[in-house]
Order: structure tokens, then C-alpha cells, then sequence
């Protein structure tokens, strides 16, 4: 099991773009600057594709240019295509995400063209990153289970992990995108996973729809995965994927890793304050357990 554990907030961008009420850029650049200072060695900020179909991103790049970068810390932004690419590299992102599926239903759900021909349309932008020396992430979405075609095999998921390492992605997101996962699953598809691509450059990304979540993060430390996926109160979701909740929330996350003596670097208490801020600024419920219970503790004290 890795002793030092890297968690990537997905929180500002993967957790925001689903919000129906359109979240104000100051919000966004306060959340990422107190996730920067949280301590998160990578924080996914904004996201450059066609506002036409993701509105609520649609300031990536003024988000990108006001936010307060911290030293040792990766800004990703999600860039599917060429246009998106030139919009990162002039936000000066310091990784640039590409998104497939291992679902054949779900690609043409979300994206509008099979999952060869997704690799296809991101070639170029692999080709762009490496030439400009950008570091490049690869996701995997519906790795689990799809909401259209149900289950998955774990073939598929190799496929894709083996198409991504050809383009050069340096990570791979394995995401359970509905949250139907299991640990006994989730290790096969890891163990499958880590046969074609370095098992330390791999991710878990888990939504917690069936409460799955932290079981799967623990199931993949099991087989050596140390990098995994979180947003700030547990904020997210998926268009394409009715019924599925957010990512698991990161304070919960914490709270299980730091019992367990693993080493994160991060501030569990900055990000209790994280997230109670993004919470009340876009009027909606903190879905961390952990968040919520620390916050009633410390009102409790105080009262």
C-alpha cells in the first residue's frame, strides 16, 4: 500500500460544470485559491470546450488568469480537442486533460463519435502537449459500469488504457463515472489496468452513487494505486448519467487516509472550510459527512 497518497481536487471544474445556477468566476478563483492553499499538489481549475455545451465553464480562461498559483502545485484544465488545447496553453495550464470511454454507448452519448474515433480527434492534441512540453492526462469514463450499456468488461478498459498510453498520456484516470463499482471489480479492473500502464501513474476516480466510494479507494490501495480523484463537499455529477451523485467528497477521503497514517500533504481543516464555502456561495447542501460533522463540532465549541 503507497505510504504517500496524491489526491487531485476535481472540485472547481468536474464538481461546478453540472451546477444549474451559473457560478461566478469570483467564486470559482476564491474556491481554487483556498484549495491551493490547502496544500493539493494538483487541482483541476477550468475546462476549454464549447460553452455551448458546458456553459458553466465557459470563463475557464479568465478563472485561469486570476487565480493565485502556488508553487508546486499542477493547474489542469480539460481541453478535448485543438481549439481547447491553444486556449490552455495560452492559460498557461500546467496539464492538459483528454476524456474518453470505455463504453461504446457512453462515447457516443457524451462525445458524438465511437471510441476509436475519439482517439483519433485527440492525436493532434497529444501531439501539441509533448511538442510543448505540456504533461498530458487521459480519463477513462464508465470503466465500471454505463448507464446505457450497463456492464463494462474489463477488455474494454484495457483497450483505452493501452490507446492512451500509445498518445503518451504520463496519467490515467480509471472512473467509475455512475458509481456502481464494487471492490472486488475495482481490483480486477487495477490489476488489469497496471499490466499495460505503470501502476503509479494510475488514478481512481469514484463517484459514490451506491456509497461505494470510499470502499473502492481502499480496494485500490490494496493493489498499490496512490493517486485518486476528489471534489471539495462532495459537489458533481454527470449529464449523461442520470442519477449519478458527485465524486466522493474530499474531506472524507482525507479523514480515511489520515486515520490510516497515510501521507497526503493536504489540510483536512482548510478543506472542511473549502468546502463550507463553496457551499454556501452556491446555496446548495455539503455532501461530506466529514465536513459536516467537523463544522457542527466546531460551532458546538463556540457556541
Amino acid at each position: 500500500m503507497p505510504h504517500n497518497v496524491k489526491i487531485v481536487e476535481v472540485g472547481p471544474r468536474d464538481g461546478l460544470q453540472n451546477e444549474k445556477t451559473l457560478v461566478t468566476t469570483d467564486v470559482k478563483v476564491e474556491l481554487i485559491n483556498r484549495l491551493s492553499n490547502a496544500g493539493f499538489v494538483n487541482v483541476e481549475a477550468a475546462s476549454f470546450v464549447s460553452p455551448k455545451w458546458v456553459p458553466q465553464m465557459a470563463d475557464g480562461a479568465d478563472v485561469m488568469a486570476r487565480i493565485a498559483r502556488r508553487p508546486g502545485t499542477l493547474y489542469s484544465v480539460l481541453a478535448p480537442n485543438m481549439k481547447g488545447f491553444e486556449g490552455a496553453i495560452a492559460s498557461d495550464a500546467d496539464e492538459v486533460v483528454i476524456f474518453g470511454a470505455a463504453s461504446e454507448a457512453f462515447s457516443q452519448k457524451n462525445i458524438n463519435c465511437s471510441i476509436a474515433e475519439s482517439m483519433t480527434r485527440f492525436e493532434p492534441v497529444a501531439a501539441a502537449a509533448r511538442k510543448a512540453g505540456v504533461r498530458l492526462r487521459g480519463s477513462i469514463s464508465c470503466s465500471l459500469g454505463c448507464p446505457y450499456q450497463g456492464e463494462v468488461p474489463v477488455r474494454a478498459v484495457v483497450d483505452v488504457v493501452r490507446r492512451m498510453r500509445e498518445l503518451g498520456c504520463d496519467e490515467i484516470d480509471i472512473a467509475d463515472t455512475i458509481g456502481v463499482g464494487t471492490p472486488g471489480k475495482v481490483q480486477e479492473v487495477m490489476r488489469a489496468a497496471a499490466a499495460e500502464f505503470p501502476i503509479d501513474r494510475l488514478s481512481g476516480h469514484f463517484h459514490d452513487t451506491y456509497g461505494q466510494a470510499l470502499s473502492n479507494i481502499l480496494a485500490s490501495l490494496e493493489v498499490g494505486i496512490g493517486i485518486f480523484h476528489a471534489s471539495v463537499a462532495g459537489l458533481g455529477g454527470c449529464p449523461y448519467a442520470k442519477g449519478a451523485t458527485g465524486n466522493v467528497a474530499t474531506e472524507d477521503v482525507l479523514y480515511m487516509l489520515h486515520g490510516m497514517g497515510l501521507h497526503t500533504g493536504i489540510e483536512l481543516d482548510d478543506v472542511v472550510r473549502a468546502g463550507d464555502f463553496i457551499s454556501q456561495a452556491i446555496g446548495r447542501s455539503n455532501n461530506s459527512r466529514v465536513g459536516k460533522a467537523l463544522l457542527t463540532k466546531w460551532a458546538s465549541r463556540s457556541s
